[in-house]
């Protein structure tokens, strides 16, 4: 449903009748540099936060709790769309929502196609935030004309994307975004039990001179108390206090609350996920068995890793493939992107997840790691960090100076990820005129071959009459003592074939597979 849809019908108070509470929904605020995200928090901040939160502790726990008409909202502070990534690289979910910023002024840009992207491969939703709708040079309608280009059609446009002019400056649409993201998460139904075992996400970590390892964290599931023994990634520690996003020392914090730990020997990575233990026992038991699986998985990442070539000759063909772009002028990437929409088949689609000026960075790679994309590079070449990171991360990373060569590799991406199509097409027919028992070779049928060729591992039927009496391939083609791959028409051979009733006078008749694939 729609938002336009959804205010009209509500979502019923119990729409899951678990049992489990409904839990405040995590945002984040991604966007294009100077386009108003931090004015647009501190806006949010000044006006739905208690007054005693004077700007000082939110820098320190990464996050703080909105509380709004409609229930609370907690906000994300984070560096970005690649710090977002890079949590969603490790496999944690700690945004329910995105909220893209564009300023009304500057329209679409480089980070915002980047921002769109990251948030795409999440899977999260999408809100607009139309920024500084207050300036003269605004210009609301462009901007959601522009937004089609990313896929996100404002619902006023016939699309399902939620698009809400707001101005940082002056307050004006943000109790509508509030009211929206409120409505997002009221129809996600989002749960969590405060009596369930206890999960979070790091946000942030850092090392303070005077207190130690301080952990920003997002509480998921249960309610994390002081005292409670914690492992993170391959470490573990004691909570020894708890802070929340106004400065206060709290006991315990349950779902959706954004808490510093002080309690850990080392400082946690962004994106790991923090659990608890009974006791300095099992948490130590959890730590050694982390360690155990983290050594195996880099034996196995010694081992050869499979090539592009062998994913796509795999059975299981994937149906989209994911592309990121890279060229060098605005014409160059317009032109590989109407190729690429004619290119694409029903069976495969081709989901270019981002397209941008300039050389591929390390956060392209991240990307493509996280969305298991490949970065295609027109008259661009890529640093030697980048390449390194996309050798680490396994990253198909290729580079093109003819837009011949990077059409000819968009077809062999296409024709690898479409099912195969094979035929069986007629070889030749042979009769056997005597049958030759070997002690070592078995039965060895020794044939005349009547009509085009036999060849070793074909497909064989054996005809007696008009009946087919065996189905098989052939195992073994001599020409007197030497094995030969096949013998053509008017030339006597013998044949091994895993039939022990071959007589004289029976056809011999082979065909093959074909691979008939549309190019």
């Amino acid at each position: 449903a729609t938002a336009t849809e959804a205010r009209e019908v509500r979502a019923p108070e119990a729409a899951v009748e678990s049992g489990v509470p409904h839990r405040a929904p995590v945002v984040t605020i991604m966007g294009h540099v100077d386009h108003g995200k931090t004015s647009l928090l501190d806006y949010i901040r000044k006006t739905k936060v208690a007054a005693k939160e004077a700007g000082g502790i939110t820098q320190h726990v990464g996050a703080f709790e909105a509380k709004t008409s409609k229930g609370k909202i907690v906000f994300i502070d984070t560096p970005g769309h690649e710090a977002f990534t890079s949590i969603r690289a490790r496999g944690a979910n700690v945004a329910d929502i995105a909220i893209i910023v564009v300023a009304a002024d500057d329209s679409i840009m480089p980070q915002t196609r980047e921002a769109v992207a990251h948030a795409q491969a999440a899977n999260v939703p999408i809100i607009v935030a139309i920024n500084k709708i207050d300036l003269a040079t605004a210009n609301v309608d462009r901007v959601k004309q522009d937004l089609i280009q990313l896929n996100l059609v404002p619902e006023d446009f016939g699309g399902d994307t939620i698009v809400v002019p707001v101005s940082a400056r002056s307050g004006e649409g943000v109790e509508d975004l509030l009211e929206m993201i409120s409505l997002v998460a009221e129809l996600a139904d989002l749960r969590a039990d405060p009596k369930g075992e206890f999960s979070g996400v790091v946000v942030e970590s850092r090392v303070d001179k005077q207190q130690g390892v301080l952990a920003n964290v997002i509480v998921q599931q249960g309610t994390l108390r002081v005292g409670e023994f914690l492992v993170v990634g391959e470490n573990y520690g004691k909570v020894k206090a708890l802070t929340n996003s106004l400065g206060d020392r709290i006991k315990d914090a349950g779902p959706s609350t954004p808490v510093q730990i002080l309690g850990f020997s080392e400082a946690p990575t962004a994106g790991d996920t923090v659990v608890s233990a009974k006791n300095e026992h099992q948490a130590r038991e959890i730590v050694a068995g982390r360690v155990t699986t983290r050594r195996d998985a880099e034996e196995a990442r010694k081992r050869p890793r499979q090539t592009l070539e062998e994913m796509m000759g795999s059975l299981e063909q994937v149906r989209e493939v994911n592309l990121i772009l890279r060229a060098d002028t605005q014409g160059s990437l317009e032109a590989i992107q109407g190729i690429l929409a004619k290119k694409q088949t029903e069976d495969v689609k081709l989901n270019v997840m981002l397209a941008g000026i300039g050389a591929p960075t390390e956060g392209d790679v991240l990307l493509a790691s996280t969305a298991e994309a490949q970065i295609m590079c027109f008259n661009v070449t890529a640093s030697g960090s980048v390449q390194k990171a996309a050798t680490q991360k396994g990253i198909d990373l290729k580079s093109f100076r003819i837009i011949y060569e990077m059409i000819d590799e968009v077809d062999r991406l296409i024709k690898g990820n479409q099912e195969p199509v094979f035929e069986e097409r007629y070889l030749g027919r042979a009769e056997v005129r005597m049958v030759i028992r070997h002690p070592k070779a078995g039965l060895i049928a020794g044939s005349y071959v009547q009509d085009g060729s036999l060849k070793r591992n074909a497909k064989l039927k054996v005809l007696r009459g008009r009946q087919v009496v065996f189905e098989g391939t052939i195992t073994g083609l001599k020409r007197f003592k030497d094995d030969v791959r096949e013998v053509q028409t008017g030339y006597e051979c013998g044949v091994n074939l895993d039939f022990n009733d071959i007589q004289e006078g029976d056809v011999l008749e082979a065909s093959e597979m074909v691979d008939v694939t549309p190019a």
